[in-house]
């Protein structure tokens, strides 16, 4: 696996702790409760990293959305 794009939905919204922790990720809270959070990842380790990281943070995840390359 390159660099692929992701979109992780987590519940609730994310304090400056967590969120400085996403170095790459770009994090919207949305008006509904919940949190995207859309980036690259270079590697399945990384992924993994991430999620293992927000689980730890007990932050909710809701889904994890593998995002296509445009350019296919």
């Amino acid at each position: 696996m390159g660099a692929e794009k992701f979109d992780i939905l987590v519940r609730g919204e994310l304090g400056s702790m967590i969120t400085d922790e996403l170095v790459g990720f770009d994090v919207v809270a949305r008006g509904d409760g919940s949190t995207r959070l859309r980036g690259e990842v270079p590697d399945q380790a990384r992924l993994l990293g991430l999620l293992d990281l927000l689980r730890g943070l007990n932050v909710e995840i809701e889904a994890v959305t593998h995002l296509p390359d445009p350019s296919d």
